[in-house]
């Protein structure tokens, strides 16, 4: 992807929102995540596919579904459209990479977008390395 600007639709947004606010609802509240889907070339986002966090401790953390996942991906490539990366949740602290994000992320050139449920989301791209913030635009 390698850009310092993303785009992402209303709605795309608001489903990625609405997603971590059911999250937030569970009890004990619950990390959500799924995949971003749009254009990597024009950097942008046009919505997203809801994937099952299977996360041993899904309070903390998250893990994408495998198999939901690559079901996903398969379905977003036949559309024409391009898997732009993924996103997750924080129900309980800020949308900044953790250190546990660090350790998982594992799609170089790929964006990680971070939300809460209070509406507060960011974005990064993983190099390899680290998690490199690009500005996120609601278009």
């Amino acid at each position: 992807m390698t850009s310092s600007n993303v785009s992402v639709s209303h709605a795309a947004r608001d489903s990625v929102l609405s997603h971590a606010r059911e999250g937030a609802a569970r009890d004990p509240p619950a990390e959500v995540c799924g995949v971003l889907v749009g254009n990597r070339d024009a950097g942008s986002i046009s919505s997203v596919r809801p994937v099952s966090n299977v996360a041993d401790d899904p309070r903390v953390a998250y893990e994408l579904d495998p198999a939901e996942t690559m079901a996903a991906i398969d379905d977003v490539e036949a559309s024409g459209a391009d898997v732009v990366g993924f996103y997750h949740s924080h129900p309980e602290s800020a949308p900044v990479p953790s250190a546990a994000d660090r350790a998982q992320a594992s799609w170089p050139g790929y964006l990680y977008l971070i939300c809460n449920p209070d509406g507060r989301m960011t974005a990064h791209e993983w190099t390899g390395d680290d998690f490199h913030e690009v500005t996120l635009t609601v278009e």
